[in-house]
């Protein structure tokens, strides 16, 4: 896992300006190019995000992140129901979107190379996860074993 723009320090369960959890460095920066790339996803969602932060998941063929919800932005962020986009890389990935509450029922989505998913507004606080990735499934073109997720946010 790498955060760009903001990091996320494991120990105050948090976003913050400096990596103080490890060596206090600034958070490298979140690129002019993938913040583009997001907020033009959400627009094309009918959402609005001014993304400034970006977590950058890497999935191995055994990969897998169970059901959670994205609650870590700022109060106002989620009360809002600023979107969060997410684009996939590499293998095909099972992902799975349920509901408000983690017994709802769950929704399972093949998510391929290239592809762009949107939530927020009222589906922000939905628990989703990974349950599998699909080995071998990348474009051959990106010689790549496994799956890279960058999930951009707006704190």
């Amino acid at each position: 896992m790498l955060c760009l723009g903001r990091h996320w320090n494991g120990r105050t369960y948090s976003y913050e300006p400096t990596r103080a959890d490890f060596d206090n460095l600034p958070a490298p920066p979140l690129p002019p190019s993938f913040k583009a790339l997001a907020d033009e996803l959400a627009r094309a969602a009918g959402m609005s995000l001014d993304a400034d932060l970006c977590i950058l998941n890497f999935y191995d063929a055994d990969g897998r992140m169970g059901l959670h919800q994205d609650k870590d932005e700022s109060e106002r962020s989620i009360a809002a129901g600023v979107p969060v986009v997410s684009v996939s890389i590499g293998d095909t990935a099972r992902f799975l979107f349920g509901g408000l509450r983690r017994r709802d029922p769950v929704e399972s989505l093949m998510l391929q190379s290239g592809d762009g998913f949107v939530f927020g507004g009222p589906a922000r606080l939905r628990y989703h996860g990974v349950s599998r990735i699909i080995p071998h499934s990348a474009p051959p073109d990106l010689a790549l074993a496994g799956r890279f997720n960058l999930t951009f946010r707006q704190y």
